[in-house]
């Protein structure tokens, strides 16, 4: 028969610290890596909304907008009521419009989120 180590007090409250320290640790990695109580994303409509009224005025107007990829927005819009349209690419912490001084950054940021937007359709038939 097997008999089993004979511990000191001390030894025990050793161990049982050491258990109590690990519980917590893994408790403390389990909250740190929930998600937090993060309010929901923004809804794209109302982001796309909110991008153009901060960036083109409080006069400017939503007049087209179809989903992208992932969460991107793309479409037209009017810095004024009856103005001619702009096109516009919105993420969640950006818009780009087609008539900013950033024509290539505005491109690839299309192609890149809404291929085939704003593109001419091709001038060979399909047969």
């Amino acid at each position: 028969m097997r008999m089993m180590p004979h511990r000191s007090p001390r030894q025990r409250w050793t161990m049982i610290a050491a258990a109590v320290v690990l519980a917590l640790c893994a408790v403390a990695a389990w909250v740190a890596m929930r998600p937090a109580n993060a309010p929901s994303p923004e809804p794209a409509s109302t982001r796309v909304t909110r991008q153009i009224r901060i960036q083109a005025g409080a006069g400017a107007e939503l007049r087209y907008a179809e989903a992208g990829q992932r969460r991107a927005v793309c479409g037209y819009m009017g810095r004024v009521a009856g103005g001619p349209a702009v096109g516009f690419v919105s993420i969640p912490n950006r818009i780009l419009f087609s008539d900013d001084p950033l024509p290539t950054e505005f491109r690839e940021m299309r192609q890149r989120y809404c291929p085939g937007f704003l593109e001419r359709p091709s001038s060979q038939a399909v047969r």
